[in-house]
C-alpha cells in the first residue's frame, strides 16, 4: 500500500491527541510512571513498600492539593484543590473530574478558601473541613450542604483542617488558623487557641486540647488507644501522640517524632495509619513511615512534597496530594477504608 505524506501526518496527529493531557477543572490528567523515589532507612520498610515500587503521578496543574479520601461506594478518590476553591475526583476509568467548584463563595482576602481535609461518613456522605466558611460540613445525597459545626461556645472556629473517625461515632478534628488571611493575627479570629476537638453524632462539640500551636493531620492507632496529631508549625515540626481514655478524651501528650532538624520543604501534616499500626505521615520532603514504636523506617518521595495521604482502591494504594499534583503508590500493607 502506498503511504502518502497525508497518511503519515494524520497518524502522527491521532497519536499525539491520544496521549495529550486533558484539561479538566483546573488540572491536567495523564499518568506518569516512576515519579519519585523511596528512601529505605530500616529493613522493615521492605515489608511495607515493595522493592521497585512505582510512584505514579496521576494528574497535575493544580494550585495546592489536599485532603484526599476514598469513596468505596463509587470507587473514586475525592481531593481538594485548596487554593483553587475546588474538589476534584479521580478514578482509573474516568480519570480526573471536578465535583464541586466553588466550595466557598465570597472574598476572604486570600486564596486558601476551599476545603482542606475530606472524609466519608458511614452512609457514604462526603465531609468537608472548610477554610473559607470556617465550618465542618456534609454533602447530602441530594447535593445540598449541611453545616455540622461552625463554633465553639459561641465563637467561630478558626478553619477546620483535618479529621478522623472514632468507632463510637465521634468525629475528631483539628482547627488551626490557616484559613484566616492573617492567621493568629487576623481580626476575624474569635478563639484564642488552635484546638483539637471532637464532635458527637448529636452535634455536641468538645474541646480536647488547646496547647498545640498548629494542630493539623490526625489519625488513630488501630486499637484506638492512641491519637496521633501533627503539629505543622514551622518552628515546632513534630508529631504528638495522646492516650485515648475510655470516655474518648485524650491525655498524656508526648512527642512521637521530631523533625525540627530537617531543612527540607514541608512540615508535619496529614497522615494515615495502616492495619498494623505503622504511620504514613506527610512531612519534610515526603511521606515519612514510622513503626508504632516511633522508628523512622523510610520515606516515600514523590516529585512534589505531599501534604496529605489516603488509603484507596482495596486499601493497599496510598494516594498522595502533593502541591500541584496527585500521586499514588501500591504498597504491601493496607489501611481501613470507611
Amino acid at each position: 500500500m502506498k503511504i502518502s505524506f497525508l497518511h503519515i501526518w494524520l497518524l502522527f496527529l491521532s497519536v499525539g491527541l491520544s496521549n495529550c493531557d486533558g484539561e479538566i477543572g483546573g488540572g491536567e490528567s495523564g499518568i506518569v510512571n516512576n515519579a519519585g523515589t523511596v528512601d529505605r532507612i530500616d529493613p522493615r520498610v521492605d515489608a511495607l513498600v515493595p522493592i521497585g515500587a512505582n510512584i505514579q503521578k496521576l494528574a497535575g496543574g493544580f494550585a495546592f492539593t489536599e485532603g484526599p479520601v476514598w469513596d468505596q461506594r463509587n470507587n473514586q478518590l475525592y481531593f481538594s484543590d485548596l487554593r483553587s476553591n475546588a474538589i476534584h475526583t479521580w478514578n482509573d476509568e474516568a480519570g480526573l473530574g471536578t465535583y464541586l467548584q466553588p466550595v466557598f463563595e465570597g472574598d476572604a482576602g486570600h486564596p486558601s478558601v476551599g476545603s482542606n481535609g475530606l472524609n466519608m461518613d458511614s452512609q457514604g456522605r462526603l465531609l468537608l473541613m472548610e477554610h473559607g466558611n470556617r465550618v465542618v460540613s456534609r454533602i447530602e445525597s441530594d447535593g445540598s450542604r449541611t453545616v455540622l459545626v461552625d463554633q465553639y461556645r459561641g465563637m467561630r472556629l478558626n478553619s477546620p483542617n483535618d479529621s478522623a473517625w472514632h468507632s463510637n461515632g465521634w468525629l475528631y478534628f483539628t482547627d488551626p488558623p490557616y484559613g484566616l488571611a492573617l492567621q493568629e493575627n487576623d481580626p476575624a479570629r474569635e478563639l484564642e487557641y488552635n484546638g483539637i476537638y471532637r464532635l458527637s453524632p448529636e452535634g455536641e462539640i468538645q474541646l480536647l486540647e488547646s496547647d498545640q500551636t498548629r494542630p493539623n493531620g490526625i489519625a488513630f492507632s488501630p486499637d484506638q488507644q492512641t491519637l496521633y496529631v501533627a503539629n505543622s508549625d514551622g518552628a515546632e515540626k513534630v508529631w504528638y501522640a495522646y492516650d485515648v481514655m475510655n470516655d474518648g478524651t485524650i491525655s498524656n501528650p508526648r512527642i512521637f517524632y521530631d523533625v525540627n532538624d530537617q531543612d527540607t520543604v514541608g512540615a508535619a501534616d496529614g497522615m494515615k495509619v495502616d492495619v498494623s499500626g505503622n504511620i504514613f505521615a506527610t512531612g519534610p520532603g515526603g511521606v515519612w513511615i514510622f513503626s508504632p514504636e516511633g522508628d523512622h523506617l523510610g520515606t516515600i518521595r514523590p516529585e512534589e512534597v505531599p501534604a496529605n495521604v489516603a488509603w484507596g482502591d482495596d486499601g493497599s494504594t496510598l494516594y498522595m496530594t502533593a502541591r500541584t499534583g496527585l500521586y499514588r503508590i501500591r504498597l504491601n500493607t493496607r489501611g481501613n477504608i470507611l
